[in-house]
């Protein structure tokens, strides 16, 4: 590996963390010696890249640090390509269209040595004939979601019993059939997941809800681990 190369590696894997990482992670992954990866990280830190740290304790890479222009390798576009032909082939419909647009934008920015790898790539999304429709425009969910906005719907159960439901929405999970919107419901006060093919007369409130989606998301994770544990 070219050593420009190498440091465009490090820029890239300490983006990765939110939090300091150790010189021997960084090492291990780009096969070099400890010493190695010493010397390019204060090469990089002499060229003006913001990183903090030391040896022994680790490295992050601070907020505002600009890497030029995109760059792919094989890897990376097979990658790329297959999660946007997963998403074409079981998002919601806006989504759908979204992943098309980013397929057709990366294309225009693969460099000529690269356009083979994009045009004959051999790794495929199978269709799944047997997904089950959207009830709802699950792309005004994902704006709710965004930014924190509580939604209202009317819920038909596996029993067929009818709900109203108001819950304040921060995440949806993509399944091979069908999707699922998880939130705080304040009808059950806790938290809960519905179906988007159950869901109808979805209403996105003026009211949002102040939880962090990171904090609900952490909750949530661990109620289900401890009802796994109790199964």
């Amino acid at each position: 590996m070219r050593r420009a190369d190498r440091l465009l590696d490090i820029i890239q894997i300490l983006r990765r963390y939110r939090s300091p990482v150790a010189g021997e992670i960084i090492a291990n992954e780009l096969e070099v010696s400890l010493r190695t990866i010493y010397r390019d990280i204060q090469a990089l830190i002499s060229q003006g890249v913001p990183i903090r740290g030391e040896a022994g304790v680790g490295y992050i890479l601070e907020d505002g640090y600009d890497l030029p222009p995109l760059m792919f390798k094989v890897d990376e576009i097979e990658a790329l390509i297959l999660g946007l032909l997963w998403v074409k082939r079981r998002g919601d419909e806006k989504l759908i269209l979204a992943a098309s647009d980013a397929m057709a934008k990366i294309e225009t920015i693969v460099p000529p040595s690269l356009k083979s790898s994009f045009d004959e790539i051999s790794l495929v999304a199978p269709p799944n004939f047997d997904i089950v429709a959207d009830n709802v425009d699950v792309s005004q969910i994902r704006k709710a979601v965004r930014e924190k906005y509580k939604i209202t719907f009317d819920y038909l159960n596996a029993e067929g019993n009818a709900t109203n439901r108001t819950i304040h929405p921060f995440a949806i999970s993509y399944f091979e059939r069908q999707r699922l919107v998880i939130g705080w419901c304040e009808l059950r006060g806790e938290y809960r997941s519905f179906r988007t093919d159950r869901m109808d007369n979805l209403f996105v409130e003026s009211q949002k809800y102040n939880t962090h989606r990171k904090q609900m998301l952490k909750e949530w994770v661990e109620i289900n681990k401890k009802r796994n544990c109790n199964v």
